[in-house]
């Protein structure tokens, strides 16, 4: 008699801490005086409205891939663990260096990372904390137990640099973290993600999939450049985010006096200065760097966090609020006990 194959043994969950941040950034900086050359701006222009000083450039040949491979490494070494004991690698980008094989394919062969199972998540600039939430699925279900995170992004090349509406917003950058489980730490407390894909066009990509593939009759209309609404993605953003960051302070017990760090999307100081308004919490718990990289996409969180976990922002222990938003539209918000 044929024997019947059994289930796995059921174990706990286990818990999912952040044990390493990395982060990479290219060399060329563009100055909002060096846009002034290229668009109708000027630098005042710029940071009245948005914030930004400058944002950093790939250089010809840089791609995606180069830019998440650099800042695993730094994750990597940051943790303390090996190439060897990656299981999993998760890319959230919306600038993949190909369609198809996923970035996370292209990283693993640039990092040497033989071991692990690969795949990419587009959801916008929400797409780091999206793939936070879903490494964590896998850490607590013991499918895998080391898990590379990585939010990278190369948004120059589907800025329309004729468009002085977008083209000073945003740069290119990665940051990546390691997930694994250490004891005695709670780490990821809580996770809020939500989307409305009603709103889908506000911020978005409109040509160069199979809906609208980009042909020779339509290629002057700049179709495959990211296109937005600032006013409405404005509103939305501030709106989901002061949600999203309500919903895990509320499911993780939480209050804004107990945290220690607030990580913002960096895309316009005046979206962080209404969160903190509308929070109660003052400016100087958010950590910003959006005047030196404006927005990097799915990178911005992740470069932003590795920036505050190397400058001592937070320490063992402290609770930090992550919260972004992105096109999609998508929305995300992580309670972390460091």
């Amino acid at each position: 008699m044929k024997k019947s194959p059994t289930a796995k043994t059921p174990q706990p969950n286990r818990t999912v801490s952040i044990i390493g941040t990395g982060s990479y950034v290219p060399e060329r900086i563009l100055t909002n005086a060096d846009l002034e050359a290229i668009v109708d701006t000027d630098d005042q222009w710029i940071m009245d409205r948005t914030g930004i000083r400058e944002r950093r450039i790939a250089k010809e040949g840089e791609f995606t891939s180069h830019l998440a491979a650099a800042a695993a490494k730094r994750a990597m070494e940051n943790a303390g663990v090996t190439v060897d004991e990656i299981d999993l690698i998760l890319v959230a980008t919306i600038t993949p260096d190909t369609f198809f094989p996923s970035t996370a394919c292209h990283v693993q062969r640039l990092i040497g990372a033989k071991n692990a199972a690969c795949f990419d998540v587009n959801a916008a600039c929400s797409g780091f904390l999206y793939s936070v939430e879903i490494a964590q699925q896998f850490i607590a279900n013991h499918t895998y137990s080391t898990v590379l995170v990585i939010g990278a992004d190369k948004l120059s090349s589907i800025v329309n640099w004729q468009d002085r509406n977008t083209c000073v917003l945003f740069g290119d950058g990665a940051g990546a973290a390691v997930l694994r489980n250490r004891e005695g730490s709670h780490g990821v407390i809580t996770t809020y993600m939500g989307s409305d894909g009603n709103f889908g066009d506000i911020l978005h990509m409109p040509g160069g999939g199979c809906a609208v593939p980009i042909t020779r009759d339509n290629a002057d209309q700049k179709l495959n450049t990211l296109h937005m609404n600032g006013r409405e993605t404005f509103k939305q953003a501030v709106t989901s985010m002061m949600k999203a960051a309500q919903k895990a302070l509320e499911q993780s017990g939480l209050t804004t006096d107990d945290l220690k760090c607030i990580i913002p999307h960096q895309a316009n100081i005046r979206i962080i200065e209404a969160m903190a308004s509308r929070l109660n919490v003052p400016m100087s718990k958010f950590h910003i760097n959006l005047d030196r990289y404006g927005n990097t996409s799915a990178a911005a969180v992740a470069i932003a966090l590795d920036e505050a976990n190397r400058t001592g922002r937070f320490q063992v222990g402290d609770y930090i609020l992550l919260v972004v938003f992105g096109g999609g539209l998508t929305y995300a918000s992580s309670v972390v006990q460091w």
